[in-house]
């Protein structure tokens, strides 16, 4: 009996999305063939994975020409690559209706994989226009779909209180296994006896960047290493650099997934510190949380309710009050004063729980109806 096929959509870069990753090589475990299609957004990296990837190029780099670029190409690609039996996979609303439309033109399974709540991001804060094309779309599709998973319980409880429908949770966490490669990545010296802090995540608005580099101004004996790429980058590098504090804050640029698992268990703090401009970030869980505690590094979280209930739920650190700089500094300052001991059997209990192995039984349960 041939195997099913699921084509997974997405519309970043394949590389650097760790959790369609996780996904489609759990799909290929449960005994299903995958296709991913993705688009070359912030590079043509090589691809080395054990199912067929296909590039979308992007003509268009930001803004609704971007979206509308992927959706029509995802579209077209879709109708190319699908036959009869095979499963759609969107990943996030700026995939979904190219899935839907082909979904229903050609009679194939859909399943939705909501990262966030697109219609409700930071970026589309005052923007009425915008945000009521993503909103519509929504109202259309999201109610008529059976197959639907999200990564939080705060998310779930939103699209419940929204549409009526309440998706699974398949929580964005890593996959356990052993670490037997070297860093390749050069880093900044590490002085005896300096604090390391670390970002690690898209460089962007609201994510509390600004925030983490003025508290800086300070501290003393730390460094902030903020690793990953963005829009915001070269603003907040400009940032570091008015304030005279770019001694203190380096960018360490993008890194591959695995190159970063060495780089997180130098730091001596994790800051989590996202903003609440929108639904979506108010029950947002990074899966930076989750990477900082298979790290074994405390974290410095934000007050929203995912993160500050997961941080105070498993006591893997503390969370501030407000993102006042001085405030910031104020708790990074006592953390690093306990030191990460009073938390290391807190961190290693929690690891054993977030794991993609756990998730990984949720996941296969929604797609044994399609064995």
């Amino acid at each position: 009996m041939n195997k099913r096929k699921i084509i997974a959509s997405v519309i970043n870069n394949y590389e650097g999305d760790q959790r369609v990753q996780k996904v489609c090589n759990s799909l290929q475990k449960f005994g299903f063939d995958v296709e991913v299609i993705a688009s070359d957004l912030r590079g043509k990296p090589a691809l080395n994975f054990p199912y067929k990837i296909h590039t979308l190029h992007m003509t268009f780099r930001e803004g609704m020409q971007m979206y509308a670029d992927f959706n029509c190409n995802l579209f077209i690609k879709l109708l190319q690559i699908s036959k009869k039996g095979d499963i759609l996979l969107a990943n996030d609303l700026d995939a979904l209706l190219p899935n839907y439309l082909v979904s229903k033109i050609k009679g194939l399974d859909l399943v939705f994989d909501s990262h966030e709540i697109f219609s409700e991001v930071p970026t589309l804060h005052n923007r009425k226009f915008k945000k009521s094309i993503w909103k519509n779309l929504e109202k259309l599709i999201v109610p008529k779909i059976n197959h639907f998973y999200t990564v939080s319980n705060g998310y779930a409880d939103w699209f419940q209180n929204e549409y009526k429908i309440r998706p699974e949770v398949i929580r964005n966490v890593p996959v356990v296994k052993p670490l037997d490669y070297d860093l390749t990545v050069n880093l900044p010296e590490i002085i005896s006896g300096e604090k390391i802090l670390l970002y690690q995540g898209d460089i962007n608005f609201s994510r509390g960047i600004d925030k983490m580099i003025k508290a800086m101004g300070f501290i003393n004996n730390a460094k902030l290493w903020i690793v990953g790429k963005g829009p915001k980058k070269d603003e907040f590098e400009k940032l570091a650099q008015e304030l005279n504090l770019s001694d203190k804050v380096k960018f360490i640029g993008s890194v591959p997934p695995a190159q970063l698992k060495l780089i997180t268990p130098k730091a001596d703090l994790g800051l989590s510190l996202e903003e609440d401009y929108g639904i979506s970030y108010r029950y947002a869980l990074p899966n930076k949380i989750f990477d900082y505690t298979h790290a074994k590094i405390p974290i410095l979280g934000t007050n929203l309710p995912e993160i500050k209930n997961t941080i105070e739920t498993y006591g893997i650190g503390k969370t501030i009050e407000n993102h006042n700089p001085k405030h910031i500094a104020e708790m990074i300052g006592k953390m690093l004063d306990e030191g990460k001991t009073p938390y290391l059997a807190n961190l290693e209990k929690a690891a054993e729980i977030f794991n993609w192995e756990i998730e990984e039984l949720k996941l296969q349960e929604i797609y044994s109806v399609f064995l």
